[in-house]
């Protein structure tokens, strides 16, 4: 089984990565882009075996994405559970 975490800052935080992103991309000759955001991605095997129950597994999956890969006053996080 996968896992799969998008943390992205909030809309409403500005994102000084993303803007030094933007600025070197007008730089390389693409001024059309507006907006840039910069966040992390993260990809977690499951062993199938010690997984247990589906909706307790994916319970534990969105305290470890709220406690540990994001801050959720900054970001927010997407969580994306497949069967492999």
């Amino acid at each position: 089984m996968k896992a799969r975490v998008t943390v992205m800052p909030k809309q409403t935080v500005l994102d000084p990565q993303g803007v030094a992103v933007r600025d070197a991309i007008h730089h390389l000759g693409l001024p059309a882009a507006s907006e840039v955001r910069v966040g992390k991605f993260m990809e977690i095997d499951i062993d199938d075996a010690a997984a247990g129950d589906r909706a307790a597994l994916e319970g534990r999956l969105h305290a470890l994405c709220r406690d540990l890969l994001s801050n959720p006053v900054i970001e927010d996080y997407h969580l994306e559970l497949d069967a492999r």
